[in-house]
C-alpha cells in the first residue's frame, strides 16, 4: 500500500542577495515526506538544512525562494501572510535549537502555550488552560499545573525543550519541523527527548522532519535519510539502505568519523576541507575539491541524483562509471 504524500518539495532554490549578487545558499532541493513518517536531514553546519526548514514554515525573509512546496498538494510558496498566520503552529510547526531564545522570557509558560491555541481556536481560556496542563503531562513534564505559572528562566534546559514540544504539537499539526533539537542538552536529556518525539510521532501521528547532525539520532528515530552538502542532497534513502552501504563518499567520510569505542586507533577520522563558502564554486561538483576519489568529469559536470534502488538514491559520478545508477 502505498502511503499518502504529506509534504513535496521539488527543485526548492533559495539564495540570499549581498549588494548586486546573488549568493545560492540552497539548490534544486526535491524530497517527499508521507503522513506518519520521520524523515532526517543530515549534514555539516552551513550546508542549507536550516534554511530549508525556514523555508517550509514561510519564515525565511530576504530571500529569494523559488521552487515548490506542496503541502497536502497546496502549493505554501504562493500563500498570503493570513494564510501562513493560519498555517503556523496549527497544520506546521517547529522546534528550534535552542529554547531559551525560542521561548518569551516576558511571559509564563502558560501563557505562551495558551496563546498558540487561541490563535488557531475559539476555545475559552479555562479550557485552554486545562490542554495546556495535559499536554505538559503528556510531554512527561512534573507539576504542569504549577508550571503553567512560571517563566522560562526558571526551569532547566530539558524542562524548556519539552515546553518548546508541547507548544509545537498542542494544537496537533500534522508535520513538526525539529531544528536540533537536542544540541544544547546532555546526554541522558537527549535520550529522554528523542524517546519523545518518537512517542509523539505514534501518540499524534505527526510527521517529523528532523535536522541534525548526528547520525546516532538518526538511526535511533528515523525511517529516511538525507544528507545535505552545500544546498544539495547528496544521497537519500532508507536508513537502513544508506546506513547499511552508504555511497556518496561525502556519506561515507561522515560515517567514518563517528568514533569507534571497539577500535584500537588513537586518531579520529575527518574528511579533509571545509564546506565552500555558498558561491564560491561554479561549476562540478560541489564535493570535488573535498573528495579523495574525484575524476576529471566531477570538476566540470554536476553529477544528478541517480536512483540505484527504490530506497536509494545518490548524487555521484562514481556509480555511473560503474553502472551503479543503473543496475
Amino acid at each position: 500500500m502505498t502511503k499518502e504524500k504529506l509534504l513535496e518539495v521539488s527543485d526548492l532554490s533559495i539564495s540570499f542577495q549581498k549588494k548586486k549578487t546573488e549568493i545560492p545558499i540552497v539548490q534544486g532541493v526535491s524530497f517527499t515526506i508521507h503522513h506518519g513518517e520521520i524523515t532526517g536531514v543530515v549534514g555539516e553546519s552551513g550546508c542549507g538544512k536550516s534554511v530549508t526548514s525556514l523555508a517550509l514554515m514561510g519564515l525565511n525573509a530576504n530571500t529569494n525562494t523559488t521552487g515548490r512546496i506542496l503541502f497536502q498538494k497546496k502549493d505554501l510558496l504562493l500563500q498570503s501572510d493570513k494564510e501562513w498566520r493560519h498555517m503556523r503552529g496549527n497544520e506546521l510547526a517547529m522546534i528550534f535549537q535552542e529554547p531559551m531564545t525560542s521561548l518569551n522570557p516576558l511571559f509564563t509558560i502558560g501563557d505562551q502555550l495558551t496563546e498558540a491555541l487561541s490563535s488557531h481556536t475559539h476555545i475559552q481560556r479555562k479550557e485552554a488552560n486545562k490542554q495546556a496542563v495535559q499536554m505538559l503531562e503528556t510531554v512527561g513534564l512534573p507539576r504542569p499545573s504549577q508550571l503553567l505559572k512560571q517563566y522560562p528562566h526558571e526551569l532547566s534546559g530539558g524542562m524548556r525543550q519539552r515546553v518548546m514540544i508541547a507548544m509545537a504539537l498542542i494544537c496537533e499539526p500534522k508535520l513538526l519541523i525539529a531544528d536540533e533539537p537536542t544540541t544544547a542538552l546532555d546526554v541522558t536529556i537527549q535520550a529522554q527527548i528523542l524517546s519523545l518525539l518518537k512517542k509523539m510521532n505514534a501518540e499524534f501521528k505527526t510527521a517529523i522532519l528532523l535536522i541534525t547532525h548526528d547520525l546516532g539520532v538518526v538511526h535511533n528515530i528515523c525511517g529516511r535519510v538525507m544528507i545535505m552538502y552545500a544546498g544539495r542532497i547528496v544521497e537519500e534513502g532508507s536508513v537502513k539502505a544508506i546506513f547499511d552501504s552508504p555511497k556518496h563518499p561525502y556519506t561515507k567520510g561522515l560515517f567514518a568519523s563517528i568514533p569507534a569505542f571497539t577500535s584500537k586507533s588513537e586518531r579520529l577520522s575527518s574528511i579533509e576541507g571545509q564546506v565552500p563558502r555558498p558561491g564560491a564554486i561554479k561549476k562540478g561538483c560541489m564535493f570535488a575539491p573535498r573528495c579523495p576519489h574525484k575524476i576529471e568529469r566531477c570538476i566540470q559536470e554536476e553529477p544528478n541524483l541517480s536512483k540505484l534502488a527504490d530506497d536509494h538514491s545518490v548524487r555521484c559520478f562514481l556509480f555511473e562509471e560503474e553502472g551503479g545508477a543503473n543496475g
